[in-house]
């Protein structure tokens, strides 16, 4: 049932010309316009002058996701190796049609400046679960090289559940329970967006229709949060970076309870929208969840051979 589930949710996603978060009125995009604390290598200001001997570059390496699965905190990590350029706002061009359309010339407009020895990286959640943007990154740069960062689906949802959530009370707007969206009529609503873009394996199957698996590094989100330093350094190899973070990069702040940033004599944490405590569940409405998710998650595993500690 789960796999027919997935095989005609594949179906609706590829029948859209927008990817569903387009479908989610609530979701406020991320960017670093908004959230202090991240300072590119090399300056993101698209009307500055180019530092000599920079230019732009389309990415040589894109984070496509998962949505509230630590995009930004690996982006942030990334950002101080001295050999990576990062995007300053996510720029949504392979899964928004309107953005799309204006052409590569206008999107690598959006991109650092970035020296010779420097790749540029580009951050964007939505397109993981894009219909559209795996064929068009693959129509710019069949050779890319992709990173995927997934946590827990469950806890995701919930994640995600709580940003949608605190955005609401913020433009004072009516909030719902979260069992109010994760059940309708006594079972779990599977149409509930949150839950669809945790279905990892359906999406996963897209990619993997235009990608080879070893263009794909998944980054376990959940290891990142408690560990950065070993992610990281699998990071630095798949894209051919020398071992350069180290960890005197990080700190663990007890105040806020997850990992903050040291480089070039500054500190910095995340901003503090990120890390928010999590509403707390119905068990048995979190292990309806879970039941549901599970026969996802094992396809999931065996489509990236490999398999995640989650519940």
């Amino acid at each position: 049932m789960a796999c027919f589930v997935a095989s005609v949710f594949l179906l609706v996603l590829q029948t859209y010309a927008a990817p569903s978060e387009l479908l989610q009125p609530d979701f406020a995009v991320d960017t670093l316009d908004t959230e202090p604390g991240l300072t590119a290598n090399v300056s993101g200001d698209v009307t500055s002058s180019p530092p000599p001997g920079s230019n732009k570059q389309t990415p040589h390496s894109i984070i496509i996701g998962v949505r509230k699965g630590g995009t930004r905190a690996l982006l942030e990590m990334l950002d101080i190796h001295p050999e990576v350029a990062v995007a300053a706002t996510e720029v949504h061009f392979f899964d928004w049609d309107e953005n799309y359309a204006k052409g590569l010339v206008w999107y690598r407009e959006l991109m650092p400046y970035s020296y010779p020895h420097q790749i540029t990286v580009e951050k964007t959640p939505g397109y993981f679960t894009s219909a559209l943007a795996p064929e068009r990154i693959r129509a710019m740069n069949s050779s890319i090289k992709l990173l995927l960062i997934l946590r827990d689906p469950a806890e995701r949802v919930v994640s995600d559940y709580t940003q949608v959530y605190f955005n609401r009370l913020e433009n004072h707007k009516p909030v719902q329970a979260i069992e109010n969206l994760l059940v309708h009529n006594g079972a779990l609503n599977i149409r509930y967006k949150a839950i669809q873009r945790s279905l990892y394996d359906v999406h996963m199957r897209n990619w993997l229709h235009h990608f080879p698996l070893r263009q794909i590094h998944i980054v376990d989100g959940d290891a990142l949060i408690r560990d950065p330093l070993p992610e990281l350094q699998k990071v630095e190899r798949f894209l051919d970076l020398s071992p350069r973070i180290v960890s005197s990069n990080f700190y663990f702040n007890q105040t806020k309870g997850f990992y903050c940033i040291r480089s070039n004599g500054r500190e910095r944490c995340l901003h503090e929208s990120k890390g928010r405590p999590h509403p707390s569940v119905n068990s048995t409405v979190l292990q309806q969840l879970r039941s549901y998710l599970q026969e996802h998650n094992r396809t999931f595993f065996r489509l990236v051979k490999r398999t995640f500690h989650w519940q």
